[in-house]
């Protein structure tokens, strides 16, 4: 069986410091393993990545305000069991900025943190989200040494950003 899900590296700025937003899942299968993750979901049919993504975290978080970086798209894979069947799964991330800091947890998940980089990815349970963690924030504080002060004021006006479409063509 296959699925495929869609979700969010979500950061808020406090004070100069990005923190990243993580969720506690109840794994499936066992009530008395948890794993903490980002916020994602089922792609239903028909649906894009993108409106899964604001669906999902509306859904998960109640954060409806959401500004997607321009040219990030990671993708996770995996397998897992569920049942008796093992199921393959790929899930596609974007990344995006909130000034919510307030979440509304939904009775799917058992907790949520902000940290700073180092301590979500510390706390992330799997490898695969860590190294997309990674790739967030180095994507987020990159600053190369040839384009100084100019790749600052890009992203400023193209590198996040809440519109209809992105540098691609790409209709959100």
């Amino acid at each position: 069986m296959v699925e495929k899900s869609a979700g969010a590296v979500i950061f808020r700025k406090n004070e100069g410091k990005l923190y990243y937003l993580l969720l506690n899942y109840a794994a499936i299968g066992d009530v008395n393993k948890t794993y903490w993750g980002f916020p994602k979901g089922h792609v239903e049919k028909g649906e894009r990545e993108i409106d899964t993504i604001k669906r999902e975290v509306a859904e998960e978080t109640g954060i409806t305000s959401l500004w997607f970086a321009d040219g990030f798209k990671e993708t996770e894979k995996y397998f897992f069991k569920h049942g008796d069947k093992t199921i393959f799964k790929t899930v596609y991330y974007l990344l995006a900025e909130t000034q919510t800091q307030d979440i509304k947890l939904s009775h799917e998940h058992l907790d949520f943190i902000w940290l700073l980089y180092e301590d979500a990815a510390e706390k992330l349970s799997f490898k695969n989200a860590k190294g997309i963690l990674e790739k967030a924030n180095s994507y987020l504080i990159q600053k190369p040494k040839t384009q100084g002060a100019k790749w600052q004021r890009k992203i400023q006006k193209r590198g996040l950003r809440n519109s209809q479409e992105n540098s691609r063509g790409e209709r959100f």
